[in-house]
């Protein structure tokens, strides 16, 4: 699975705030890569829609709340990461009992 990133979008930003685009893009991608890896983890085969809900409540409570509340991911890429995580779950070998 690739490492999800966040990018954000530096249309109509003003220069103080293109100056702290570095360290808010790092902190998002932090969160939503510990998102990623708990739910990843803890997936006990619920829909894509539950994943993709799960993900983006984690990564906010990974955020301060004002950054969380401000975040707003791109629901289409969200839930291709959540698909990804069902799809990957699907296919891992689980040992199985004799």
């Amino acid at each position: 699975m690739a490492e999800p990133h966040i990018t954000l979008d530096t249309t109509g930003l003003s220069p103080t705030e293109e100056k702290l685009r570095g360290p808010l893009q790092e902190q998002l991608t932090s969160a939503l890569r510990a998102a990623t890896e708990t739910t990843r983890h803890e997936y006990a085969g619920e829909s894509v829609d539950v994943v993709t809900a799960r993900l983006l409540e984690r990564t906010r409570a990974g955020l301060h709340h004002d950054i969380a509340a401000g975040f707003h991911p791109d629901p289409a890429q969200l839930r291709e990461l959540a698909e990804e995580i069902v799809a990957r779950a699907d296919t891992r070998d689980i040992p199985r009992p004799l």
